[in-house]
């Protein structure tokens, strides 16, 4: 029998995970390791010693809440009068990354999805989290109200393929430094002046935000979720209510998002980052690692096919237009991580100028991620008859 069973010793182990996620961020190995990852890998290992039960209903009932409002509070952070300062190459490298993910999710989806329970559910999760990381694929996920098994098989594969991307991806800029072969077939790069002439400000420096701004925040956040389940219940049809809703949130934070009052208030990210990793924490706990060994081997291997040939045709498309090879890096971190990810790569490359340009980067995949995931959920669902 598990040692945590009831709300009372569940609750409390769970935030103690995320609290000792987010103080491990002050090591750098962890702070590689990034608080969702560390938070998904905590959870499949305590939930597979038994520790904690593989269900709860305390899961369900976070996991309801968690998710709108994680991905209200994220989305309250995008300023769209900050995309202006963005030339016109991120903005070429992210749409670039959105239609490659899109069309590769397609096209395997045509040959797994018919092949796994709820694959054409998966299609779209997956264009969610490599456009806008796994806040993306939860949202989506809850959308399509895809069941709880392929949500923790989804997020196992995700992190199965996606922890060596990853990694790869912050050793890129050491790897293209050191070649000359890498700098002859791409030689659109910054010159290190242009690194560093600090337009773009420090990299998420030290915020100061207070009991208001929280209480503000989450009052909006649920507002938000609270509207736009009446209106998806209103305007859409039964079958399309949970997807709505999720799109119904999304563009009224975006829309909220833009109030100057709204602007002021700061912990937006701070705040749908804990109620994200919440989510992940129990994700991790369902996880069932001799069932994942058994039955979600198609699930990896449809995710390793859409990272792998989307990142390939993504190179292509940005070295036709010449894009410079450090958007591109980012774009793929910020599609496949977060912005801050993204941010974090740059800093860590030496590209002050870009850090700014990287978390925005991020902020964009994850504002059209939501959207082109559920669309293209249906369009594989359509074109397999499912």
């Amino acid at each position: 029998m598990p040692i945590f069973t009831s709300t009372e010793t569940l609750l409390p182990f769970i935030i103690i995970i995320v609290a000792f996620a987010l103080w491990v961020q002050k090591f750098k190995f962890f702070k590689r390791l990034g608080p969702a990852m560390f938070c998904v890998v905590a959870g499949i290992i305590f939930g597979n010693l038994r520790i904690v039960p593989s269900y709860a209903d305390t899961y369900g009932t976070l996991m309801t809440y968690c998710v709108p409002l994680a991905t209200s509070l994220y989305l309250l952070n995008m300023d769209m009068s900050q995309l202006r300062k963005m030339s016109r190459q991120p903005w070429i490298a992210m749409a670039s990354a959105v239609f490659c993910v899109s069309l590769v999710s397609v096209v395997f989806g045509l040959i797994f999805a018919p092949r796994i329970f709820e694959g054409w559910k998966l299609a779209g999760m997956f264009v969610g989290t490599y456009t806008g990381g796994s806040a993306n694929l939860t949202a989506i996920a809850v959308g399509l109200e895809t069941s709880e098994n392929t949500i923790a098989m989804a997020n196992a594969a995700d992190y199965v393929v996606g922890i060596p991307s990853l990694i790869l991806l912050f050793l890129a800029p050491a790897i293209y430094a050191s070649s000359r072969w890498f700098q002859r077939k791409w030689p659109y790069r910054f010159s290190r002046e242009e690194y560093n002439d600090g337009s773009s400000g420090e990299l998420l420096g030290e915020e100061k935000w207070g009991i208001v701004d929280i209480a503000i925040l989450l009052a909006l956040a649920l507002g938000i979720v609270v509207v736009a389940v009446v209106i998806s219940m209103l305007i859409f049809p039964q079958s399309f209510i949970s997807p709505g809703r999720i799109l119904m949130i999304s563009t009224l934070s975006l829309l909220a998002a833009q109030l100057p009052p709204v602007k002021k208030l700061r912990g937006n990210f701070q705040l749908g980052l804990f109620f994200s990793l919440i989510f992940l924490v129990i994700v991790g706990f369902m996880v069932d690692i001799n069932a994942f060994f058994d039955s979600a081997v198609s699930i990896t291997l449809y995710c390793s096919c859409i990272i792998l040939f989307s990142i390939v045709l993504h190179l292509i498309l940005l070295r036709l237009f010449k894009i410079k090879y450090e958007y591109a890096i980012l774009s793929i971190t910020g599609a496949i991580a977060e912005g801050t990810t993204a941010a974090l790569l740059a800093a860590g490359a030496g590209w002050k100028k870009l850090a700014g340009i990287g978390l925005l980067m991020g902020l964009v995949g994850a504002m059209v991620g939501n959207y082109a995931g559920i669309a293209i959920a249906y369009v594989v669902k359509a074109l397999i008859g499912a």
